[in-house]
């Protein structure tokens, strides 16, 4: 079998067109041809195939998602909770109720007892309601930023689990092409030696690199199972079963031809969900700041009551009001704790700020990086591990060199073959991720 047929899997999946993905956030991948075959799990049922974007579609409304938007929910509730005026107060009492005399004759209305039914209502001073209002709206909102981050964040994670199991595809594909080259190459060392042409060592070393390719080949199917699963993990929705037979069906994302301008990552900082959420857990607490001072301001519950005394009168009316007195205490203690949660709540704004700012940078370094290390492997490395791995089979077949050398120039190619896809992988990860921090509307639209 000829060298070039080990590597003519990675030349087709290399030279597939899909869409750039800038890791300025510019173009995003769409789905492009189908990757390379690979052969199905034994005993499996038929691989359902699934493309990035279907991948990403289903993310954005796992069990994570759900859970978050759980939380959501009921942070609205609290705004029902708190937009409302404290409620009336109904009471009744019977009174001088005598037990020596007794209460006399007759029904309950001629008895000589005092009877009482009275209405109360607090009246808050100080804008109490709205503020307490503003402060679950607040909360509300950096709710509602939470489940936009945790969506981001299982973006992230289904797209990196998409392009794990591409990889390991990939690796599949190249690790069957070598095993099977191996054993063509196994095959013909057995017919020379039984022929006097090469010595039973060089024989027994072809076998043992045979035995070796398919323990890979072994490897990379549990590999690819693996991969299939966590992918499975990430998509799945509530009440959906896991379908752990999964097969990526894109390309790899073409990669750029120029590097992307530095971003403005103070900017882009301020868009992301998770400072948006901490920006308005700020404005919460400066809300129940607010309700706390306003606590110095007594409420005062006004109330009227009607009393039925029969031997004194039958029609009495009461009007009555109370308010508290702040004497020895002003809430000091409240109003000191909502302080505390305002500054822990700013402190955590301008750690989140300056951390996702940091997190951009290193983001946009990391996938132009993988950029330079991908276009490195694929227009210079690998050409010059595929010749010389074409010069030693040539140089092999005419006897120049000894069986090792070929062996060694086998190991290259393979070693080369797989770094070559882990770069791949890690620049399409890596710029998949700044797309979806930046502008994830390329990848999964405006849902």
């Amino acid at each position: 079998m000829s060298i070039r047929q080990l590597f003519v899997a990675f030349g087709l999946a290399a030279a597939l067109p899909l869409q750039a993905q800038v890791t300025g956030g510019g173009t995003a991948p769409v789905a492009g041809p189908a990757a390379s075959p690979v052969t199905p799990v034994p005993g499996a049922s038929p691989a359902t195939r699934l493309s990035l974007a279907q991948a990403l579609v289903a993310a954005r409304d796992n069990l994570d998602v759900a859970i978050a938007r759980g939380g959501l929910a009921a942070a609205r509730a609290d705004i029902l909770a708190a937009d409302h005026a404290p409620l009336p107060v109904l009471s009744t009492s019977a009174e001088n109720i005598d037990l020596k005399n007794g209460i006399g004759a007759g029904n309950l209305v001629r008895k000589r007892i005092d009877k009482k039914i009275g209405l109360d209502w607090t009246i808050e001073r100080g804008g109490k309601r709205a503020l307490r209002t503003a402060a679950a709206t607040r909360a509300a909102d950096a709710a509602a930023a939470d489940v936009e981050d945790v969506r981001v964040q299982q973006l992230v994670e289904a797209l990196s689990a998409y392009y794990d199991l591409l990889a390991a595809q990939e690796r599949q594909v190249q690790v069957e092409e070598i095993e099977r080259g191996a054993t063509q190459l196994s095959s013909g060392a057995n017919r020379r030696v039984q022929a006097g042409d090469l010595p039973a060592q060089d024989a027994l070393r072809v076998e043992i690199e045979t035995q070796r390719a398919r323990a890979d080949v072994q490897q990379a199917l549990l590999d690819r199972q693996r991969a299939a699963i966590a992918l499975a993990q990430s998509i799945g929705a509530r009440g959906a079963a896991v379908e752990p037979n999964l097969q990526a069906e894109d390309a790899w994302p073409v990669l750029p031809s120029v590097d992307t301008p530095t971003a403005d990552y103070a900017s882009l900082a301020e868009n992301r969900p998770d400072v948006r959420a901490a920006l308005a857990r700020v404005q919460s607490a400066q809300a129940s700041l607010d309700g706390a001072l306003a606590l110095k301001k007594s409420d005062v519950t006004i109330g009227a009551g009607f009393e039925h005394y029969p031997g004194v009168s039958t029609r009495l009316l009461e009007v009555r009001a109370s308010i508290p007195l702040q004497w020895g205490y002003g809430y000091e203690g409240e109003i000191g704790r909502a302080q505390a949660s305002y500054y822990q709540a700013q402190d955590a704004l301008d750690k989140i700020r300056r951390d996702g700012a940091l997190e951009l940078q290193g983001l946009q370094q990391a996938a132009l990086t993988a950029e330079r290390r991908a276009r490195s492997y694929e227009t210079d490395i690998l050409p010059r591990a595929r010749r010389v791995a074409e010069n030693a089979e040539l140089a092999f077949r005419r006897g120049a060199i000894p069986l090792f050398d070929l062996l060694d120039a086998r190991r290259v190619l393979r070693a080369t073959l797989l770094e070559a896809v882990a770069a791949r992988t890690d620049f399409a990860k890596t710029s998949g991720a700044w797309t979806l921090q930046t502008r994830p509307e390329l990848l999964v639209g405006n849902r």
